[in-house]
């Protein structure tokens, strides 16, 4: 079973047993999914599935961080059962370790050698690192090993 077809089955699943958190976020994530779509304008394979759904997380990862600091903990608690909930679609992400060894074996490759050369290196390790890692986490692990 697909990703998309386990969030409609879970979607169900939450309805029935009147979950209304897990249903509102699941309906989230499934207009995410078509707005990714639309987008896109044809449907949308299994890594841009996850990408998709990581854009979700990290917006609820942000609303933690802008409630906690302005003192909203209810507001906060409610944006972490989000993103617990998010996260079991989600694939285990890349550590900055995993990110750097294939980080280094890209910039060998490229022959990147300071932080001139980080376009290209960025260029050939996103796709690879696509729905595996964050965008902002493969950039800074590259800006450090190119010395930026």
């Amino acid at each position: 079973m697909g990703l998309e077809q386990q969030l409609e089955e879970d979607l169900k699943a939450a309805m029935r047993q009147k979950d209304a958190v897990r249903r509102d976020l699941l309906r989230l994530a499934r207009n995410a999914i078509s707005y990714a779509k639309m987008t896109k304008g044809e449907p949308l394979d299994e890594k841009e599935i996850v990408v998709a759904l990581q854009k979700e997380a990290r917006q609820r990862r942000e609303s933690i961080e802008a409630y906690t600091n302005g003192g909203r903990h209810d507001l906060a608690g409610k944006e972490t059962a989000e993103l617990a909930i998010l996260m079991e679609y989600v694939p285990r992400q890349k550590t900055r370790e995993e990110i750097a060894d294939i980080a280094t074996s890209v910039i060998a490759e490229v022959g990147a050698t300071g932080p001139s050369q980080k376009g290209p290196v960025m260029k050939k390790l996103i796709p690879m690192l696509k729905g595996e890692a964050e965008g902002t986490l493969v950039n800074q692990v590259v800006a450090d090993l190119l010395g930026d």
